[in-house]
């Protein structure tokens, strides 16, 4: 397999600064494009800042053919239908990056045949919207639909790395931030004992890198993900007891507001962060030839990413969701 080009569209993000070296480790000729200034020190890897979503430059860039390609863009339904030609066309291998989101809360664990919230869902006001969640899942039915069998489905359970933390559907910006200023964070007391799956970026680049030039994962899908589940608590304490996060539990429409009060961030939360998320990843592993063992345990890698952070981290702006957090914390506290 050395020597194949293997093109990754969005390539620095929290998945994509584990995968690429992993891909180059495994012999291929990477080229990366992002909006990130990355310098590569790999001579396999290759960063060009540009816009991976924009179609005309798309066009232009496949007019090189690359045995492989990955895909981290997010795409509205109609962006993704515009494009899958342009890209199922020009490759070996095309690999989709959906979610673990798409899927419904039927099953416990989780299939790759496991309902989707796209067939499966009743709530209309939700199905009219393009939610992440079902945008996902439609770009999923266009290339199932469509004329190619080159393509794969990979749909990633939460992945923490270096660039990304989470705790319910708070980010970095709010978990790790407000911690290193020991400030609390608020979280919705309904998720605290329900099981979340959370996925080790360098495992999940693992993952993905062995379902590439495989035989197996063409015309397939697979949900990226270990096997280990825990209460979103659970969690909360690992975040305690790493960083000394301190955290309060309030009522869904409380912490909802303090969210912005957004529908996104109400889907979020009620079509996925409160679902129990248990997976069965057997056929991944059996694909891969991985093995569950081989994966770092949540509390172990948590531990791994966090400490290796620089004091001076800089996080993208959260202000507005701070703001709203102190001021119901501020309240709670004259309520007492």
């Amino acid at each position: 397999m050395s020597g194949k080009k293997v093109l990754v569209l969005g390539g620095t993000g929290a998945m994509g600064v584990y995968l690429v070296p992993e891909l180059a480790a495994l012999g291929y000729d990477v080229r990366v494009v992002s909006l990130d200034n990355v310098v590569s020190d790999n001579p396999r890897v290759t960063y060009v800042k540009a816009d991976a979503k924009n179609i005309d430059y798309q066009r232009e860039l496949l007019k090189e053919r690359f045995d492989a390609i990955v895909d981290f863009m997010i795409y509205s339904t109609e962006q993704f239908r515009e494009r899958c030609d342009i890209l199922l066309g020009n490759t070996g291998q095309y690999i989709l990056l959906s979610s673990y989101r798409v899927y419904a809360g039927h099953d416990i664990p989780i299939t790759e045949n496991s309902p989707r919230l796209v067939d499966a869902s009743t709530d209309q006001e939700f199905l009219a919207t393009d939610d992440y969640s079902l945008c996902k899942a439609r770009a999923e039915d266009i290339l199932a639909n469509s004329k190619y069998t080159n393509w794969t489905m990979v749909r990633p359970a939460i992945t923490y790395s270096k660039r990304r933390f989470q705790l319910v559907t708070l980010e970095a910006p709010v978990v790790v931030a407000r911690a290193m200023k020991g400030l609390p964070v608020v979280i919705p007391k309904a998720a605290l004992p329900v099981q979340a799956t959370m996925s080790w970026a360098g495992d999940v680049a693992k993952l993905m890198s062995r379902l590439l030039f495989n035989a197996a994962a063409l015309g397939e899908r697979f949900t990226l993900a270990t096997a280990e589940h825990r209460p979103w608590g659970e969690v909360a304490e690992y975040y305690k007891e790493i960083i000394g996060l301190d955290y309060v539990a309030a009522e869904t429409e409380d912490y909802l507001q303090i969210m912005g009060g957004a529908n996104s961030a109400r889907y979020q939360l009620a079509y996925d962060r409160l679902f129990e998320r248990i997976v069965d990843n057997s056929k991944v592993l059996r694909v891969t030839g991985l093995k569950q063992e081989d994966f770092m345990p949540l509390r172990r890698g948590l531990e791994k990413e966090l400490t290796a952070l620089p004091k001076d981290a800089i996080w993208p702006d959260a202000g507005a969701v701070w703001a709203r957090m102190d001021e119901y914390l501020a309240n709670s506290r004259n309520r007492s």
